[in-house]
């Protein structure tokens, strides 16, 4: 019965990170600010950090079915 919310939240949490870390990995590739207004090395580290936390929470969503 609580598998229905594991499943949609950790599907969130993965969609959100991989689009996340593909939307700054192209932005970096292109030469284009990440932030605009925001040191560059500070916006795609902090970007970075919040996609992968959210694909750690994806996954540990995935655990607890």
């Amino acid at each position: 019965m609580e598998s229905g919310p594991a499943i949609f939240t950790g599907t969130v949490f993965a969609l959100f990170g991989t689009a996340l870390l593909g939307w700054t990995a192209a932005r970096v590739r292109h030469r284009e600010p990440v932030a605009p207004g925001a040191h560059r090395a500070m916006s795609v580290t902090v970007a970075s950090v919040a996609a992968l936390t959210a694909l750690a929470l994806g996954a540990w969503c995935f655990t607890r079915l």
